[in-house]
């Protein structure tokens, strides 16, 4: 019950912030329908005009009944805004019951003297009385009506589906959609409560009050077409609660945990506004897992799915956004972290409670509840400041979707989806790829709210698919954006994976394990021979690069195969620059005096840390020239292009 109860907490908290009715959640005994077509009449009841509805305004908000909002089969009409099949008089093949089970909903509420309202009265009456509406329909051309979805992609629906919502003009008053009237909506709830006041209240659990029960429960919690709930028990006669429970049908679920109607309806409605307003976890279909992070008190909290530069935002200022390799880059990283997570924790106090929930569903009717997680502020907020630092590694997102001239370039962690693209490629697109992305991030999240090691198998197919270079898409230019992202991704995680390590975002010369030092001669010899190809003005992968998955596998062996495919670029950049040959040639016999004679000439597997060092060192001779027999820094006009190169 802990999640329900921080859920009703939550609303009251809503409740007390100045929305506009569109930011709301949603009102208690009412819906949002997707709407196909508005019907315009006067406050008399007499026709206007009508007209179909696209995609964007579709979302109606309607009045419901508890037995309304919960139907599956039965006929329970919703009280104003419904399909042909309950409000058509004249729709064909119709249940003729149906029509009179709405007329018969309405009237009580017209009579009602507390209650009325004269927009109802004005739909009852043109319903009543008219009696066309199917006909008024096919006279405009509206049927048969396709749906379309945001994707473009229209959808026949039957006509006895088609749903209908009103617009009542009428003089003087603006506000003519029913769903947008708030005296309309408070009416129906206080006509709602009057119909349904208990003979015997129960005990709510939520509230601690005696109260209406009850019987069904919210759906329409990810979308508005979403029938999955969380909270189902329709199962009165069957074998479900057999043995368990000795109430009869018509008093089912005083036995249980109760919960009042009002307290289930405020707490599932503010679910859905969550959701809603965590625009990071759209769900596109319906077995999409979403997950929600709040605050019961309903301050801001930082997303725990999101990457360091989503996270950071604004922060992300050009100028702090360096990537020398002079020192522990990840320092300069930390120092802008806390600086961003200072501000969170001067509103959210270290007592506060956060709540991490993922909801997920197998089939279209059942909802569960995947992750669920209590913190308080000062655990929540340590959780996320020790991902991010742990796994804060150099990341090159290639360019921006929306501003193509922008790179996305800096330090810190990915985001789950990051990892689980790392590590399984395009296998997470589409339909089909929708589980394992799901999968792959609820594994993640434990290790960021629960400080837990990343799955090792995550880490290790991110280190294999990273290795196999040859395996990504080049593009004209000879670049690799989806490598150098799968790349940094991967050394992220493995960085973080091995945390006692003490690995640093920066080239460590004094490291001298097997794994390491083979990472550093893999960069060396890449950038000698991509040097060469650029005196030669030539555009193609190097041997270095072609041969990165084998070097992985078997290092020593495929070492000589490089190291004697380097003789003929030896030459070349000799001829043009021999004193930057040289600083090659002493870099790559420092590095391989610092091996042990015995692990030097072992062939057996790398780990991931060679991907480590050989970024790291890639990055090094990026920023760094041979200038008078010494490796220097590169200058702001140098680093404009990253093969700039000085003569001795």
């Amino acid at each position: 019950m802990s999640w329900i109860q921080k859920l009703y907490e939550t609303s009251a908290e809503i409740d007390k912030m100045q929305l506009n009715r569109s930011e709301r959640p949603w009102p208690v005994s009412h819906v949002a329908k997707k709407a196909h077509v508005e019907v315009t009449i006067g406050i008399d009841g007499k026709f206007r005009r009508v007209r179909a509805l696209n995609f964007d305004e579709s979302v109606t908000l309607i009045p419901v009944t508890e037995s309304s909002a919960n139907r599956t089969n039965a006929d329970a009409p919703h009280p104003l805004c419904e399909e042909l099949s309950y409000c058509a008089a004249d729709l064909p093949n119709r249940k003729e019951k149906r029509f009179q089970l709405m007329i018969d909903l309405m009237n009580p509420w017209i009579n009602s003297e507390a209650f009325s309202h004269p927009k109802v009265r004005a739909v009852c009456d043109y319903l009543a009385n008219d009696g066309k509406l199917y006909k008024t329909l096919s006279d405009n051309n509206l049927l048969p009506i396709k749906a379309v979805n945001p994707k473009g992609k229209k959808t026949p629906v039957e006509d006895k589906k088609v749903f209908v919502r009103w617009r009542i003009e009428e003089p003087g008053n603006p506000c003519s959609g029913t769903w947008e009237d708030d005296s309309l909506i408070e009416a129906w709830i206080k006509f709602d409560e009057s119909q349904n006041i208990p003979k015997n209240a129960t005990f709510c659990m939520l509230s601690a009050q005696n109260v209406r029960i009850a019987k069904g429960h919210h759906r329409f919690l990810r979308t508005s077409d979403d029938g999955a709930k969380l909270i189902s028990s329709n199962d009165t006669d069957g074998f479900t609660y057999r043995g368990r429970f000795t109430d009869g049908k018509d008093d089912a679920g005083r036995q249980t945990c109760t919960v009042g109607y009002v307290e289930s309806q405020k707490a599932h409605n503010a679910l859905r506004w969550l959701i809603r307003r965590q625009g990071y976890h759209k769900v596109e279909d319906e077995f999409v897992r979403c997950f929600v992070v709040w605050a019961v008190s309903c301050k801001p909290v930082p997303d725990p799915c999101a990457n360091s530069w989503d996270f950071l935002g604004d922060d992300f200022q050009t100028d702090d956004t360096s990537t020398s390799q002079t020192g522990d880059v990840g320092q300069s990283f930390a120092l802008r972290f806390q600086k961003k997570l200072a501000g969170y924790k001067a509103n959210i106090t270290d007592t506060e409670d956060i709540v991490v929930m993922g909801l997920g569903s197998a089939t279209p009717g059942r909802m569960a509840i995947t992750f669920y997680r209590k913190l308080t502020g000062s655990e929540f907020l340590e959780r996320i400041e020790k991902w991010h630092s742990d796994f804060a590694w150099f990341q090159n997102y290639g360019r921006d979707k929306d501003d193509k001239k922008k790179m996305v370039l800096f330090q810190g962690a990915p985001a789950p989806r990051d990892i689980a693209w790392c590590a399984y490629g395009r296998k997470i697109e589409g339909k089909n790829g929708i589980k394992l992305l799901n999968a792959a991030v609820e594994r993640l999240l434990p290790s960021i709210i629960d400080g837990r090691p990343v799955p090792r198998d995550l880490v290790e197919q991110c280190v294999r698919r990273a290795s196999n270079r040859v395996g990504f898409k080049q593009e004209r230019n000879g670049s690799q954006p989806d490598f150098e992202k799968c790349l940094g991704i991967a050394c992220s995680i493995y960085k973080g994976f091995y945390n006692e390590r003490g690995y640093i975002m920066a080239l460590e010369e004094e490291r001298n394990s097997r794994d390491y030092l083979y990472g550093r001669l893999l960069a060396v010899a890449e950038k000698l021979e991509s040097m060469a190809l650029y005196f030669a003005n030539e555009k193609r992968e190097t041997t270095a690069a072609r041969l990165m998955q084998r070097f992985a596998d078997r290092p020593f062996s495929t070492w000589l195969t490089i190291e004697t495919s380097l003789t003929p670029y030896k030459s070349r950049i000799n001829s043009k620059n021999p004193g930057l040959l040289k600083g090659y040639m002493e870099l790559i016999d420092r590095i391989c005096s610092q091996f042990q004679i015995d692990e030097f000439k072992q062939d057996s597997r790398l780990s991931g840390e060679f991907l480590l060092s050989y970024h790291c060192q890639r990055k090094w001779l990026n920023e760094h020239k041979r200038e008078k027999g010494q490796w220097v820094s590169k200058t702001d006009d140098d680093a404009e292009d990253q093969d700039t190169y000085s003569k001795e």
